[in-house]
């Protein structure tokens, strides 16, 4: 099996899109909304969407595992953006490379990186067509603000908690310690209790829960075909259709994907189609003896080698 895509960028949507002035249903704030038309875009019949692996979108937010200071690290997703008198030219003439300056853009910490794919000119990395460069910075277990991405990884261990399918049974999930030298540079996505609004049920205020899913690891078993009506109803009446979105990996690289609200369709529901799959623990990590009741490597490892209806009902709580 193929590792598919890194997600570095901001993915297209596999149609065209137009904006329309009416409040957003992912935005509370956003007075206007990007919708899908039915047409399939360009690049993505180019790159021949058609024959693409078809993978769940997840949500959550996006980290990459890369080097930092010679070791394998979590990197959290850190866009520099446009101070509030830039955002305002920006809005008002849009951003060239030109007027590209980067006392224009907020501080990040020095360990910052840009994305890949990211232009440059002059030794200075160049906003995309929103104004920010996306970009990455390492995760600190001392760092409250990466509190949740912390939680996920161990560097004295070198290892990572990960959802991914079963190797053997694509129909079950399971809850794994990999190492991290194994995930170099692949992106993945954190979720649980404390990342968007917690769509999947994991843990509790309590006893909160995270774990990366490797972009791409989710394959969709029965796709729809990439057609805005086909994929319309597919959302609405299939079970496997109750997800995020789609996220298509097609074999030169290029990804495309579509979310729900590019249909005008409600997220997140009531039983996302990730909480219908069995999933079992593999976590055989020896805890840290100091190590706090909601270390979620000794969690996992107490209940390692179990099988549970689904991640919303393990049992989290000490």
């Amino acid at each position: 099996m193929r590792r598919l895509g890194s997600v570095q960028q901001k993915i297209p949507c596999v149609f065209l899109t137009e904006v329309r002035n009416e409040p957003s249903r992912k935005r509370d704030c956003q007075q206007f909304q990007v919708v899908a038309t039915e047409n399939v875009h360009p690049a993505a019949l180019q790159s021949d969407v058609h024959c693409a692996v078809a993978t769940e979108k997840i949500d959550g937010t996006c980290c990459y595992v890369t080097t930092y200071r010679g070791e394998p690290c979590l990197w959290a997703r850190l866009d520099r953006k446009p101070t509030k008198q830039a955002d305002k030219r920006f809005k008002k003439y849009q951003y060239s490379q030109k007027t590209c300056k980067d006392k224009d853009f907020r501080e990040v910490p020095e360990s910052w990186i840009a994305a890949h794919r990211v232009q440059h000119e002059n030794g200075q990395p160049v906003p995309d067509e929103h104004g920010h460069i996306p970009g990455w910075v390492p995760v600190d277990q001392t760092n409250k603000q990466y509190c949740w991405h912390a939680s996920v990884v161990n560097y004295d261990a070198g290892v990572a908690l990960v959802l991914k399918t079963h190797e053997e049974d694509e129909g079950l999930l399971e809850i794994v310690s990999v190492p991290l030298a194994d995930l170099m540079e692949q992106t993945l996505e954190l979720i649980g209790t404390n990342i968007n609004g917690n769509p999947y049920g994991l843990g509790s205020k309590k006893h909160p829960v995270h774990v990366l899913v490797p972009h791409g690891v989710l394959r969709i078993r029965n796709p729809p075909p990439v057609e805005f009506q086909q994929l319309y109803s597919w959302f609405q009446e299939c079970q496997e259709g109750r997800v995020e979105g789609i996220v298509w990996h097609c074999d030169d690289g290029t990804l495309v994907k579509i979310h729900r609200h590019h249909l005008g369709l409600k997220w997140p529901v009531g039983d996302p189609f990730l909480n219908t799959r069995p999933v079992v623990i593999h976590v055989d990590e020896t805890p840290d003896p100091d190590a706090s009741e909601k270390d979620l490597f000794k969690s996992f490892s107490s209940i390692n080698g179990k099988l549970f209806s689904c991640i919303r009902d393990i049992p989290f709580e000490p």
